[in-house]
């Protein structure tokens, strides 16, 4: 899907950067790696088999994001979905497969080497520090910057207002949306490349999934890729760029958000008819 399907959606002039870059984004400061190829993806997990011990979950399973696309991985629970966003990640080894970020191969690389290199995972729970005020858990997503944070955090206030309002505030206090918004602004604090979501909008209203959706395509129009886990399939599939349908812990479909909304096979059997 091209960026117009969601022109409609967002806060095109609220943005998480101020940086005068061309194209966007937040800032990198890292060292320059290797770019890829033409017409190579951002991110790219191909042919991931492994699991956890002796069974494996995931087999010859490939994702991939464009730089400053959305893509949406969607299935039955049981599917492998978390499992092959915790590999991308680093917190599952491969028996099979690689992952390449901006064209440099980090398949061997810690979760934290991969933070470095500008990744950054928000999980589904257990995601935020509840007994640290809103800024606090914000500046512990920064541990590994040497630079100054405030403008990185008046830009992540800029796209949760909601924060900046409740940022004295211990986030356990917080509601379930409000506490979803702390961990993405969070792992905005990294200056990230790819951000990555699991089950972002698991247990809040429909309301609050629009609007934590809003926010992800405002991420995604600054530059920085978007991974995501999402049960809310037809919702995440409306704004995806590309979609993800794993069975099993392999690839069913792959295509467009708007294509696999328009499959009737993808229908019936993933999105309730």
């Amino acid at each position: 899907m091209s960026s117009d399907a969601y022109s409609g959606r967002g806060n095109k002039d609220r943005t998480i950067t101020k940086t005068s870059e061309p194209g966007g984004g937040i800032p990198d400061t890292r060292a320059g790696t290797a770019k890829p190829a033409a017409g190579a993806h951002f991110l790219a997990g191909e042919n991931m088999t492994g699991g956890y011990g002796a069974t494996d979950i995931l087999h010859d399973c490939t994702l991939t994001v464009d730089k400053g696309k959305i893509a949406v991985i969607v299935g039955p629970n049981g599917a492998g979905k978390s499992t092959a966003m915790k590999a991308v990640f680093g917190m599952l080894n491969l028996r099979g497969g690689r992952v390449v970020l901006d064209g440099e191969e980090i398949t061997d690389l810690s979760p934290q080497d991969r933070v470095a290199k500008g990744m950054a995972f928000v999980p589904q729970t257990n995601n935020v520090f509840v007994s640290l005020s809103v800024e606090e858990n914000l500046e512990m997503g920064a541990f590994l910057r040497k630079d100054d944070i405030r403008p990185t955090i008046e830009q992540v206030y800029e796209l949760f207002p909601i924060l900046k309002d409740k940022r004295r505030q211990p986030a356990g206090e917080l509601s379930g949306g409000q506490r979803q918004q702390v961990a993405v602004g969070r792992a905005l604090m990294t200056q990230p490349k790819l951000l990555m979501l699991d089950e972002p909008t698991a247990g809040v209203s429909p309301i609050v999934m629009d609007e934590l959706f809003d926010r992800i395509i405002e991420v995604a129009r600054t530059g920085i890729s978007i991974l995501m886990v999402e049960q809310n399939a037809r919702q995440a599939l409306e704004i995806a760029d590309t979609g993800f349908v794993l069975v099993q812990g392999a690839n069913a479909y792959t295509d467009t958000g708007q294509a696999l909304l328009a499959d009737p096979e993808v229908r019936r059997t993933f999105l309730g008819g």
